[in-house]
């Protein structure tokens, strides 16, 4: 059993099918499924049921998934020890973000990190709140920018870095609250709504609002892309609770809402006081080193870390 094999057969858990697994491990699909079938006939068992349009577990699947975490960990420590006594010249770090993130410029500060450290290989995972809180917990990723939906994290998740976001109401160019600049919560109770899917940190941040407010929205078109819900906002299907430089970049009415002046919290997030992968540290202290958003980057203001 080679390390590699255990690799794709983690990459095809993660991403669902071996398409995207073979994407994602940058290698040709018929590499990755010979891969994953000398795996199956070493150990003597199918480990995915390919029957369904997504690959699924099989029971002799389940029962590899912890012990290839742990493997694959192992060998990352080792690989991150090396790394750090050869100065970084080269390891891997795995970080994952919100989709609707704003409050940083993530690619321009990984191209910062990669001109200072080009050895390093980053991995980047955008998911809802709760699929990234649970792959920090499983050490399938370093760090990750999460909208909490509790005040505090998950035990054994620490917050390096806090952000507070302004939400505004989008609207399609000519809307009447476009015209307006500000509304009340209250006054939206006819507006049609346009809402991500259930269990994204927007989508909960925009339903704990409603919920505050007394207001029942009537969700109109519920998607998973935020490029998507800008373009239905813009068709006139509904309006959308977006933060500002979202509507901003998309050049819609960016309409500021009064009582209460809705927001959320965006944390940078990891396992213990400090990460144990040396390349997971030197992102992390990259990205906590950067310039905040209020002295000149978009997206949100940065709050002071908590004691």
């Amino acid at each position: 059993m080679e390390m590699r094999q255990l690799r794709h057969f983690m990459a095809v858990v993660t991403e669902g099918s071996f398409t995207a697994a073979a994407r994602a491990e940058l290698i040709v699909q018929s590499a990755l499924s010979t891969s994953i079938r000398n795996l199956e006939r070493e150990l003597g068992a199918d480990l995915f049921d390919r029957t369904g349009r997504r690959v699924v577990l099989t029971e002799a699947g389940r029962a590899l998934l912890p012990q290839a975490r742990a493997l694959l960990a192992g060998a990352d420590a080792a690989r991150d020890a090396v790394a750090a006594v050869a100065g970084l010249a080269a390891g891997r770090v795995a970080i994952g973000t919100i989709q609707t993130l704003t409050c940083v410029d993530l690619p321009a500060e990984l191209a910062a990190f990669h001109q200072d450290f080009p050895g390093i290989q980053v991995s980047v995972r955008d998911a809802t709140v709760s699929e990234l809180t649970e792959a920090l917990r499983a050490g399938e990723l370093d760090l990750a920018y999460l909208a909490p939906d509790a005040r505090e994290l998950p035990e054994g998740l620490t917050a390096y870095a806090t952000w507070h976001e302004e939400l505004v109401l989008i609207t399609a160019p000519g809307h009447p609250l476009a015209r307006a600049g500000r509304t009340l919560i209250k006054d939206l109770a006819e507006e049609p709504f346009v809402d991500f899917r259930a269990g994204t940190g927007l989508e909960t941040a925009v339903r704990r609002l409603a919920a505050h407010c007394g207001l029942e929205r009537r969700i109109t078109c519920d998607v998973t892309q935020a490029g998507l819900l800008v373009e239905l906002v813009r068709a006139g299907i509904g309006v959308a609770f977006v933060p500002r430089p979202i509507g901003e970049r998309a050049g819609l009415p960016c309409v500021t809402i009064r009582q209460p002046e809705p927001g959320r919290t965006v944390v940078l997030a990891g396992r213990g006081a400090r990460p144990r992968n040396p390349a997971a540290g030197a992102l992390l202290d990259h990205l906590t080193g950067a310039v905040p958003a209020a002295a000149g980057r978009p997206g949100g203001r940065r709050l002071p870390a908590g004691p």
